[in-house]
Formats: C-alpha cells, sequence, structure tokens
C-alpha cells in the first residue's frame, strides 16, 4: 500500500503541478520522449531540493 501510493501521488504531481494531464505530441515516440521529459523534470526538482543547504530552522536558504 505505501510504494502504490508513493507511485499514485508522483503521477498526481505529473498531472498537476507539471500539466501532463494532455500529451501535445504526437504518436508513441512523442507520448514517450514528453513522459520522460516531465519524469525528468521532477527527479531533478527532487534533487535539487535533497541538495539544498538548509538553515537551522528547516527552511531553504535562497540563494
Amino acid at each position: 500500500r505505501k510504494e502504490r501510493k508513493k507511485v499514485e501521488m508522483l503521477f498526481a504531481h505529473l498531472k498537476r503541478i507539471l500539466k501532463l494531464d494532455r500529451l501535445r505530441l504526437r504518436g508513441l515516440n512523442g507520448a514517450r520522449d514528453e513522459f520522460l521529459m516531465a519524469a525528468a523534470v521532477q527527479n531533478l526538482r527532487r534533487m535539487a531540493k535533497w541538495l539544498a543547504p538548509k538553515a537551522e530552522n528547516g527552511r531553504l536558504i535562497p540563494v
């Protein structure tokens, strides 16, 4: 259940925040490319949060 919830939350984020509710590129290759780009963006955002320095109060330090 926990693993499924994690996956569902990632797809919800892709749909809602990254506007992946409708594929704009044509064909299977276009859909695959668009999905891979959205997933890469999602991973980069998570990595940036993980690597960002944090202040003592737990908030991110603006750079």
